[in-house]
């Protein structure tokens, strides 16, 4: 193993959280748990990336105990007793390995369609009303609904901490409910949670903070972000290294432990002048510890297989990420397709065998290998 691919299997530690390696399995949606129950096959999902040297898993995005946090059929949930009880297996799979896992806390908000599951007559949730032919198919949440959503992610982190994850991760990024709050045009309300970016930030504030209540203070929160949202991959929430500090300082403030900084291509400089990417800039403003995501170990970008296609992504050098890592621009990093296509991509990195690394088609999307 060469010195600049040691930095990436270095112990990383931040309170209770020990992690025997810098590798992270992203999210990524999967949708084998029918009736939102994991399977056999999940828990040995994750057991076979814990096994390869990945340090923490982060699950697949989880909908949290709310009748309209799910938009996508099969996927996994974080509540209820069958749930839980299968989430259980799988930590105590990755923990046999020697990994750590903490579940996305998950709600898609108005991405949701009337006719999902579990509820089908339950139309999308989001912080404004949508109208189409005279029907409500996003219901504008009310206060109450604000405080019951967070209720319901507060208990999802309990339960967490209960079954023995080893933290949790809020989603807030893509275009979801809690990043739905945070975009202008998606949030035009006008009460406390509309207005400036800091007002549109509230409700990420107190979901934050209900979460801390609820696990305590050394139990770990991920929060992941982004600059884009899946409905506009061009979009950027702030503009500026002052404004992105202005945005993730009371999110910092409220509970947060580790940033997750979503972006499409980890290379790629945040703002002009720096060569810091999202994550780095993310550490240098908040003395927090980041993730760095996106397209890691591989030549093509994850857009390109949102849709059918015959591409294939190879192996793509990581002399580059191990550079950044190296000098701290960021802590941990996260790698998606790669462990998709190839739970042994970890340790085929460890032992210099990246010839022996498999390539990423959209087949790959198709089992759980």
């Amino acid at each position: 193993m060469t010195t600049a691919v040691n930095a990436l299997f270095q112990p990383f530690q931040l309170g209770s959280l020990q992690l025997p390696t810098r590798v992270v399995m992203a999210p990524m949606t999967r949708s084998f748990s029918p009736n939102g129950v994991p399977t056999a096959d999940v828990v040995e999902y994750y057991r076979r990336r814990a096994a390869s040297g990945v340090g923490l898993i982060i699950t697949e995005g989880t909908t949290v105990g709310h009748k309209a946090s799910n938009g996508y059929p099969h996927v996994p949930r974080f509540y209820g007793e069958a749930p839980l009880a299968a989430w259980k297996a799988v930590v105590e799979a990755v923990h046999a390995e020697g990994g750590k896992i903490v579940p996305q806390l998950w709600h898609v908000g108005n991405v949701r369609h009337m006719g999902t599951e579990p509820e089908p007559q339950v139309p999308g949730y989001g912080p404004m009303e949508k109208l189409k032919d005279g029907q409500v198919v996003v219901h504008g949440m009310t206060k109450q609904d604000i405080q019951e959503v967070i209720a319901a992610f507060a208990q999802a982190a309990k339960d967490a901490q209960t079954i023995g994850m080893d933290g949790v991760e809020i989603h807030g990024a893509h275009g979801y409910l809690v990043d739905q709050f945070f975009w202008e045009g998606s949030n035009q309300r006008t009460d406390e949670y509309g207005g400036n970016l800091a007002n549109r930030s509230r409700f990420a504030i107190e979901l934050i903070e209900a979460v801390r209540a609820a696990v305590g203070p050394d139990f770990p929160i991920i929060f992941r972000f982004s600059q884009w949202k899946q409905q506009d991959y061009t979009a950027r929430l702030v503009t500026t290294p002052k404004a992105l500090g202005e945005f993730l300082e009371p999110l910092s403030a409220a509970g947060v432990d580790i940033f997750h900084c979503s972006t499409r291509r980890f290379w790629e400089p945040e703002f002009e002048g720096s060569e810091l990417n999202l994550a780095g800039w993310t550490r240098q403003l908040t003395g927090k510890p980041t993730i760095t995501v996106g397209s890691v170990g591989l030549d093509g970008e994850f857009l390109q297989f949102m849709v059918k296609t015959d591409k294939v992504a190879q192996p793509a050098n990581i002399e580059g990420l191990l550079e950044r890592l190296n000098k701290q621009e960021f802590d941990l990093v996260a790698v998606g397709r790669a462990l998709i296509c190839d739970p042994d991509w970890a340790l085929k990195v460890k032992e210099g065998r990246m010839q022996d690394i498999l390539p990423f088609s959209r087949e790959a999307l198709k089992t759980l290998a």
